[in-house]
């Protein structure tokens, strides 16, 4: 198997409450159906309920097990981790999305559940679009049981007025909620785990209420965690760098990582095109370590075409 050129897989779209049909309008994707509200796009994905497979039947799993050093280079050979340790996502929210919570690592394990840190990056915003992002500055646990109790929890959580390009960090233990009228691109560590704390008294697709999991959210909250704003972008294009990964918002003729380097590439306006591959809004792909350093320029259709690329840390 050769690996000198992009890898991309088949995005395993999820029906949700909150969804829509923006991957369709505003991305072009080819939905499975004409009528479910689709919330997400699993597009990088190395988990056994929704595994991504390549066009020839080959998975990230199986790369990542088998192939670790030709695809994700040798400075990730010694991780440890089992799976590819990402899980990249867009998200379409059509509705608010519930008002919830990840496990911090201290605790995962005793909740059962898996710690989750991620970040957002906003491809789309309607106007007045927002996002619910750590606690109003002051709100105490108190003041939370008492919202909880009241069914007004939005109003002690922080908000914040999105815009398209703009980018938040959730690490794991900020209380957050999507809100309408988002396109987003999500880059998280590869977990599943998330704790509802509030759903907006509405229910789900079946017509029931969605559960919650109030005692595990009141474990897993940062009460300390007043009022977070969105992320800087620094001058070479960095939005997030942490020990799970690092993101940089791309744009103008450059290469794509350095020789013997994995990154992923997620286009989220526009077009390029990278070894003779043509990437639009909405395509992830990765860039192969054994990639050589010609195949790797990227080149953009216009001035307007821009990119997210995705590293895991050494």
């Amino acid at each position: 198997m050769k690996f000198n050129h992009l890898i991309r897989f088949t995005p395993i779209y999820q029906s949700r409450v909150w969804g829509g049909r923006r991957m369709e309008t505003l991305l072009g994707a080819t939905l499975p159906d004409a009528t479910t509200p689709f919330g997400e796009a699993w597009t990088v994905c190395d988990r056994p309920e929704a595994p991504s497979v390549t066009a020839d039947g080959v998975s990230l799993h199986e790369l990542w097990t088998n192939h670790r050093e030709e695809v994700f280079g040798k400075a990730l050979l010694n991780s440890t981790s089992p799976t590819f340790p990402l899980l990249m996502k867009i998200l379409d929210a059509c509705d608010d999305l519930s008002i919830q919570v990840h496990p911090p690592a201290s605790m995962a394990a005793e909740l059962k559940g898996e710690p989750k840190t991620e970040m957002w990056y906003i491809a789309h915003a309607d106007a007045g679009a927002k996002i619910y992002a750590g606690l109003k500055q002051g709100a105490t646990r108190a003041d939370f049981e008492t919202a909880l109790q009241k069914g007004t929890v939005a109003d002690v959580v922080h908000v914040i007025e999105a815009h398209t390009g703009d980018c938040l960090f959730i690490p794991s233990g900020r209380v957050h909620a999507i809100g309408a009228g988002l396109l987003i691109y999500e880059i998280q560590q590869n977990s599943d785990t998330t704790y509802r704390v509030f759903d907006w008294n509405r229910v789900g697709l079946d017509g029931k209420p969605r559960a919650l999991h109030v005692e595990e959210s009141m474990q897993s909250i940062d009460f300390t965690d007043f009022e977070p704003e969105v992320q800087q972008i620094a001058a070479d294009g960095t939005l997030v760098t942490c020990e799970y990964f690092d993101v940089k918002v791309c744009s103008g003729p450059k290469q794509a990582g350095a020789a013997g380097e994995c990154v992923t590439l997620a286009v989220v306006s526009g077009e390029i095109s990278v070894g003779g591959t043509v990437l639009k809004a909405g395509d992830f792909a990765l860039v192969p370590a054994a990639m050589e350093a010609a195949a790797r320029e990227v080149k953009p259709a216009d001035a307007k075409s821009q990119w997210l690329e995705i590293r895991v840390p050494e």
